[in-house]
């Protein structure tokens, strides 16, 4: 029975991440993290583009523009939706994922969600590179795997 994995292979793939511009503190950390674990494995800068929108809500027409493009093996989305007061939050929280859940369902394109929702900006920064790690960082590993994962799965005969 055959088993198919995803490899962290570069090869000639290109990806792209968009950053939500709100709670920058935050974003801009998990895109470090992201960048890191792209360069690590060895992506070219030239095959990396960054896309910034003002805010999460922004996110998923970012998005669904890029991976209708039709030139990306993998898309990173990168947010911070910080709990405040009113229940903005769990608007955007909910509409922010099922947009980019959306496009991936419709595209068949791998879109990896590291859109932090938190009740607290210590719950975000321990998330983007505090001491639970970094999932700008995970999200990009993910997309590398995932890059090459749809590889083998086209190749099912």
């Amino acid at each position: 029975m055959p088993e198919f994995g995803g490899e962290i292979k570069v090869g000639n793939k290109r990806f792209a991440v968009v950053v939500s511009r709100f709670n920058s503190l935050v974003t801009e950390r998990l895109l470090d993290g992201a960048r890191q674990a792209f360069r690590e494995n060895g992506v070219p800068e030239a095959a990396l583009d960054v896309v910034w929108v003002p805010g999460a809500w922004e996110l998923p027409v970012a998005t669904a523009t890029l991976a209708k493009m039709g030139i990306y093996d993998a898309i990173v989305c990168l947010g911070a939706v910080i709990r405040g007061e009113t229940a903005h939050f769990e608007h955007i929280a909910r509409e922010a994922s099922a947009g980019i859940a959306a496009t991936a369902r419709e595209t068949g394109l791998p879109i990896l969600f590291a859109i932090l929702t938190t009740d607290t900006l210590e719950q975000a920064l321990d998330r983007a590179g505090g001491k639970t790690g970094n999932r700008g960082y995970d999200a990009a590993m993910g997309a590398l795997e995932m890059a090459n994962l749809m590889d083998q799965l086209a190749d099912i005969s």
